[in-house]
């Protein structure tokens, strides 16, 4: 059978390789699995949110054919009010692209910066669909390390340009590592990109669960911004809408024309349901989005005191939905992580599936956004028993 090589070579999921860990396996009710593997709301979006939904189903025709390649006109007008807001820049609807989650707003913008054999820089440890996707494109990853505090640095960076490097890539809040950038340092991240021609894709999936006030950078009231940035969102997070999959893309106009081309092709248009409940969200889930940040915060601060409790066990970073740990077992993480579902009935992901090769083994994420607080005792309370094999 003929396969790209280019796709043969890219590692699996690590999401659906971890579900492959519990196929077949039960649980018993006393001590159900906690889950803790994928970032994903498992809750539905608010009662009232689906009411709209339904409504818009059954009375919008329009919600059921082909809409505009870039997506809704008034939801790329409402994220550019909202982001200019936020920000403290200008944007018009112009600079917005909705795409079919935040993971086809990447792909996307890679289509429109880099080819086989090209290179784009991912700091360590990096979300894992960003590096599959660079694979299966050919597009060369250059690993940046983070250090002990998960942050890197622009010296290590522009320590690694080279005539082929056509992007830097940046999460904030991170995934899987959980810190949040400082601005400052995002503004270093900026004016490395820009001096060197190349792009900063900045991927702000979480920034709904920030935990700083204000603005969590300034590039946006920069005049220039647009001839370096690309903004990456998604709503999936913000108003449980993983199923719609809804995400935006915020850039200059012209580098849009260039991603309308790989939209059309493999999507035609955004899911039209989807893109009208992220509209009817911003417009009306303000305090109740405020509301769900304030619990996220809070599992967060739980999370972090239990690390601290727990004998051996070391928090590298904690923020929006994930926390990020070092173990206390001579063990490589993966073998680790499938111990604990048949132990103590945990799944979690290992840190050698968001690294390089022969990295991570000494590393967890643990996403616990997934989780109440009586799960997150309850983990807290397995992790415990744990002993060495």
């Amino acid at each position: 059978m003929i396969v790209n090589p280019a796709l043969a070579r890219t590692r699996p999921s690590p999401v659906v390789e971890a579900k492959r860990w519990i196929a077949g396996k039960t649980f018993s009710p006393e001590a159900p699995l906690i889950n803790v593997s994928q970032a994903a709301p498992l809750d539905p979006p608010p009662i009232e949110m689906r009411q709209a939904i339904a409504n818009l189903a059954l009375n919008l025709p329009g919600a059921h054919v082909y809409g505009p390649v870039r997506g809704l006109p008034e939801l790329r007008v409402e994220v550019a009010r909202q982001f200019s807001q936020a920000y403290g820049g200008t944007l018009s609807s112009d600079n917005v692209a909705i795409t079919q989650g935040c993971n086809q707003a990447f792909c996307a913008a890679l289509a429109t910066l880099a080819g086989a054999g090209d290179e784009v820089i991912l700091p360590t440890p990096w979300y894992f669909n960003h590096q599959m996707w660079l694979d299966m494109a050919g597009v060369i990853t250059v690993p940046l390390p983070t250090g002990d505090e998960l942050l890197p640095t622009v010296a290590e960076a522009e320590a690694r340009l080279t005539a082929r490097t056509r992007a830097i890539v940046l999460v904030t809040p991170n995934n899987p590592g959980g810190v949040e950038y400082p601005a400052d340092l995002v503004m270093g991240f900026f004016r490395l990109a820009r001096d060197n021609g190349i792009a900063l894709i900045l991927d702000e999936t979480y920034r709904d669960f920030h935990s700083r006030a204000g603005r969590p950078h300034d590039l946006l009231t920069r005049a220039d911004w647009d001839s370096t940035v690309i903004q990456l969102y998604s709503f999936s997070k913000a108003y449980r809408l993983t199923g719609h999959r809804v995400g935006a893309l915020i850039t200059a106009p012209e580098r849009l024309r260039a991603v309308e081309k790989f939209l059309d092709t493999v999507a035609i248009c955004p899911n039209q349901l989807g893109q009208q409940a992220a509209l009817w969200g911003m417009r009306n889930l303000g305090d109740w989005l405020a509301g769900e940040r304030d619990e996220i915060l809070a599992r967060r601060v739980a999370v972090e005191e239990g690390f601290a409790k727990l004998p051996g066990w070391r928090t590298l970073g904690a923020g929006a939905y994930f926390a990020y740990v070092e173990h206390p077992f001579d063990e490589a993480s993966e073998a680790l992580c499938k111990r604990m579902v048949d132990e103590i009935g945990v799944l979690a992901l290992p840190g050698s599936m968001f690294n390089p090769d022969g990295m991570g083994d000494t590393q967890l994420r643990i996403a616990f956004a997934n989780i109440g607080m009586r799960q997150i005792d309850s983990l807290f309370a397995r992790l415990a028993t744990l002993r060495t094999p």
